[in-house]
């Protein structure tokens, strides 16, 4: 054998005449079960955090839609019982919304991007609830179905 007859010692011939070329692995034209795992996994995962945002997403649109339907429902009532009803509904969905605490008007305000609850009507329902005057209720409802609007998170 050519690659054998330089060598010196007849063990080293002998290991090298029973090695052999470089071949690639056959193809079999299978398909790669590991690949394929991989593949189904990957599907997997991304259907359930496509899920999961859909679900949500619903979530946030439900509060949005049961904030503004209660909206519309306390406009039926008599003003002194409207207003109530309005700051009701405002108290429970500062908490579903995580507004927590002494200045949740400042924070509402923050969420909602507007001066509504700090200098504008929306101040009857936060810090003068209890005050002598009688605010507009139809301004209460306005600007309250504006902010339950922009709900998204």
């Amino acid at each position: 054998m050519p690659c054998c007859e330089g060598a010196p010692d007849p063990a080293v011939r002998a290991a090298l005449a029973d090695l052999r070329g470089l071949h690639p692995p056959p193809e079999t034209g299978a398909v790669r079960l590991d690949v394929l795992a991989a593949i189904g996994i990957g599907l997997v995962l991304a259907a359930l955090v496509l899920l999961a945002h859909a679900k949500w997403r619903r979530q946030k649109i439900s509060v949005r839609r049961a904030a503004l339907n209660e909206l519309a429902a306390a406009r039926g009532l008599d003003p002194a019982a409207r207003l109530l009803a309005q700051a009701r509904l405002l108290a429970r969905l500062a908490r579903t919304l995580g507004i927590e605490g002494e200045d949740r008007a400042a924070a509402l305000d923050r969420l909602f991007a507007t001066d509504f609850f700090t200098a504008g009507p929306g101040r009857a329902l936060t810090r003068d609830l209890y005050a002598p005057a009688s605010p507009d209720p139809d301004a209460i409802d306005a600007g309250l179905a504006r902010c339950f609007a922009r709900i998204r998170a």
